[in-house]
């Protein structure tokens, strides 16, 4: 921001998009803020980058569209039993997990000002949670859906069929996590193998399992190592700075919400983000099993009680020196809002420093998440930023960071 002497070095890794007449939207991912650019791996971009395919093993072949899945036939475990060679890893583990990762489509309509329909749709990934139709995948992913409501509807993609989709219905979400479960109707589902996220070491070997592209390159594998661990990003709808698991496997718009597996084909991440600023290659990150598994169970037995949101990312490298040492303010600069958010109807635009909320005066970003913390959803609370070289005060209605 010109006005206020810094420059950004990264920018809003997932911004959703206005909805264009017959024109599917395809979503860009991340969402995630190292100081560069960021991108939230979501919905397919036509045209991206697309990892070596692997042909899907459906466990069960898709009939209808409907909402009632047909039931499914399980084979049992697979277990991997392989040389350490690599090929033969990757074949094995993509034909034991494949089967338990889905492709996800939302498709949203609603009126526009000349009487007529606008529709818009996105595509990711999922990962079969239970065998009785409960699926995870990421919050990013289905966000539209959640906020169209009625106008909008989610289907389910599974083995081979890319044509007939399963309606899905929303059983909840947690923004800052990123994440959400979805159910379908069905028995028999191949639900994937749960492994445990606190046993990964640096260098152990991973494989990406998801759609990159969307669902025209449904099941496409990946393989990499664990690159680094306990990695604290900055997501578009983060605000508690949950620690990923990066990994050189290669992760692509549509991988969001598919699986990130061990050497064993066990559950090991949920992958949501990638580094896309130039000179970057090979940062993917995942959200650790371990916190999947813990949210999404709050999730599924309505256990999370509303905590409070505002849809901000404030950048961690402008420090009260730093900031005084271009002159400005001490405070929290927003890196990026969340369209439609709090903040965002508030006002509050990308590059302001705030400088009190709430009657506390903020002196960098975790004094503005531990101000936020303390506030109820639905409460109206006052806010300071600086912009321009001038301050202006507002007023931000404190939103819910999950819901059932």
């Amino acid at each position: 921001m010109e006005d206020n002497k810094f420059n950004m070095e990264s920018q809003s890794a997932y911004t959703p998009q206005k909805p264009k007449k017959k024109k599917e939207k395809r979503f860009s991912l991340s969402t995630v803020i190292v100081s560069v650019a960021l991108a939230v791996v979501i919905g397919a971009l036509s045209g991206g980058i697309v990892a070596a395919t692997i042909g899907t093993l459906g466990y069960f072949k898709l009939s209808n569209s409907n909402s009632q899945a047909a039931e499914g036939t399980n084979n049992g475990t697979v277990n991997i039993n392989v040389e350490n060679v690599d090929e033969n890893l990757a074949v094995a583990v993509a034909q034991k997990v494949t089967p338990s990762v889905v492709g996800i489509r939302t498709t949203t309509k609603i009126a526009n000002f000349f009487g007529g329909v606008e529709e818009s749709s996105g595509e990711g990934s999922g990962v079969i949670y239970k065998s009785d139709g409960y699926i995870i995948t990421n919050y990013h992913v289905i966000s539209d859906a959640i906020d169209y409501g009625t106008n909008a509807k989610i289907l389910v993609y599974i083995g081979n069929d890319t044509e007939n989709g399963y309606n899905a219905s929303v059983v909840g979400y947690n923004i800052s996590c990123d994440l959400a479960v979805i159910k379908i109707s069905g028995k028999n589902l191949p639900a994937i193998d749960w492994g445990d996220s606190s046993e990964l070491k640096v260098g152990q070997t991973v494989v990406a399992i998801g759609n990159p592209g969307g669902l025209e390159f449904m099941g496409s594998v990946t393989m990499g190592i664990v690159s680094g661990l306990n990695r604290v990003v900055s997501d578009a709808y983060d605000s508690s700075a949950v620690q990923l698991i990066q990994t050189d496997a290669a992760i692509n718009p549509g991988n969001s919400g598919g699986a990130l597996v061990n050497e064993e084909g066990a559950l090991v991440g949920i992958n949501s983000s990638k580094i896309v600023s130039e000179g970057f290659e090979g940062m993917g990150f995942a959200i650790p099993s371990n916190t999947v598994k813990d949210i999404c169970d709050k999730i599924i037995s309505k256990e999370f009680n509303p905590s409070p949101y505002i849809g901000v990312t404030v950048s961690e490298r402008y420090t009260p020196e730093v900031l005084s040492s271009l002159g400005l303010p001490s405070g929290a600069v927003v890196y990026s809002v969340v369209s439609g958010g709090p903040a965002n109807n508030a006002g509050i635009k990308q590059g302001d420093i705030i400088t009190e909320f709430n009657g506390e005066k903020i002196t960098d970003y975790s004094k503005l998440y531990d101000a936020i913390t303390k506030c109820k959803p639905g409460e109206k609370v006052n806010f300071t930023i600086y912009r321009s070289r001038r301050y202006h005060s507002g007023t931000v209605t404190i939103g819910s960071n999950n819901s059932q």
